[in-house]
């Protein structure tokens, strides 16, 4: 989904430009898919699953920004992504279709300046403008920063999936469930 560029100000005062990622981004879009998955262990992913290619990453984002039913998001500060967030429908069927899932990181530069709020809020209100009425999301039982933001920002916690990701180390965890209503 194509929206307007939203200029959010950070608790130590520079501007974030919170807009569509664009192909434009795509080259920073991996380095950061590495080293945001390097900085915590609370993303699906390892930096060594990291894998796109240029060309795949920028089909991708021409893909997302194309798509009416989701949104793709980059916060830029200082002319650099500094993070991103997204949300897709969970499917087509009508018992679900209100459904859309989010799912965000920054760069632990980045945490703690607002910027989280201020992402999920539009993200909120591009949702919404969608036609979806509920966010979901999960959240990994041990990242308590990231479920108190997402209760600053209006979600509940709904449930728990028992030992729902299995870490290198051999580690289970479990995922916090959380909705916001619309």
């Amino acid at each position: 989904m194509r929206f307007a560029k939203k200029e959010v100000m950070m608790t130590d005062g520079r501007k974030c430009i919170l807009q569509p990622t664009g192909p434009e981004v795509a080259a920073e879009m991996i380095e950061y898919m590495k080293q945001t998955a390097d900085e915590t262990p609370y993303l699906l992913r390892y930096p060594d699953e990291v894998t796109y290619t240029l060309e795949s990453e920028k089909e991708i984002l021409v893909k997302m920004l194309d798509d009416p039913d989701s949104v793709m998001m980059v916060a830029i500060v200082d002319g650099k992504v500094a993070g991103n967030c997204s949300v897709s429908g969970i499917g087509m069927k009508r018992k679900i279709r209100h459904r859309c899932s989010m799912a965000i990181a920054l760069y632990r530069a980045y945490w703690n300046l607002g910027i989280g709020t201020a992402m999920i809020d539009y993200l909120a209100e591009l949702a919404k403008q969608i036609g979806f009425e509920q966010m979901d999301l999960e959240v990994v039982a041990e990242n308590t920063q990231a479920q108190a933001l997402y209760r600053k920002c209006g979600f509940t916690e709904s449930g728990r999936r028992h030992h729902a990701l299995r870490f290198d180390d051999g580690s289970c965890h479990d995922e916090i469930l959380m909705y916001k209503e619309l």
